[in-house]
């Protein structure tokens, strides 16, 4: 019990957060429908990502380059998830009627991204011995980091939804959080490659996150904002 709520308390945190700023709340059967198919895509994912990891890096599944990490940085994590995460965003929202706010894209992002990074948490601490310090880890970085490709997905859907219908809005919806997810993963795995360099990309990645969550602070704000001004005129009119 210690481990299992070690391993969802970050992920939910994270969601009471994007919760509270929602103003008109969603219903909260759409809302675990949302987290319960975050969770569901994981199966599938790990299915996928073992047999890239196969067909490019032989049995072992481990590259041996900053090359080679890159590509299944990229490849065999981000791509996978990203567009998993989004198949899964769709379903929740293709026939959503309550799907009616600019916010409400990134609040159901969450749910999705949220579900699938608390259920790939609890995998990971249930198999490692020392799982304090993975727990540690991952509440600062990994499920932050799902959190905020997250955001950048639902910020883009909405904005595709609402208000630009044109390709290239429709590229960022998975465009945007693939490339920070393969960025983030990148930078994290360079270190298995080379030791002497593990200290500086730890570093980096610090800063990184830190500046990926103020992108997509300025995000969560945008919608807010957006749906408040159209809040209002519809008041006045």
């Amino acid at each position: 019990m210690i481990i299992l709520s070690a391993a969802l308390l970050p992920a939910i945190l994270l969601w009471l957060y994007v919760w509270k700023k929602d103003t008109q709340k969603e219903p909260t059967s759409w809302l675990v429908k949302a987290i319960l198919w975050g969770v569901a895509i994981c199966i599938p994912v790990a299915i996928l990502e073992i047999g890239l990891e196969t067909m490019l890096f032989g049995m072992d599944g481990k590259p041996t380059s900053l090359l080679g990490s890159s590509t299944m940085a990229f490849f065999v994590a981000a791509l996978p998830e990203e567009t998993f995460k989004l198949f899964a965003l769709w379903m929740v929202l293709r026939k959503n009627p309550c799907f009616d706010e600019h916010f409400d894209g990134i609040v159901y992002a969450v749910c999705v991204g949220l579900g699938f990074a608390a259920f790939e948490n609890i995998m990971y601490l249930f198999c490692e011995e020392d799982w304090v310090s993975t727990a540690i880890v991952r509440a600062l970085l990994a499920v932050p980091g799902h959190y905020a490709f997250a955001i950048l997905m639902g910020y883009y859907y909405s904005v595709y939804h609402f208000v630009d219908h044109s390709p290239k809005v429709a590229a960022c919806v998975i465009l945007v959080p693939f490339l920070a997810h393969g960025a983030y993963d990148a930078i994290a795995m360079s270190g298995m490659i080379n030791q002497y360099i593990g200290g500086l990309s730890f570093l980096v990645l610090i800063y990184f996150c830190v500046k990926m969550h103020k992108v997509a602070k300025k995000k969560v704000l945008a919608l807010i904002e957006k749906d408040n001004d159209e809040n209002k005129t519809t008041y006045k009119s």
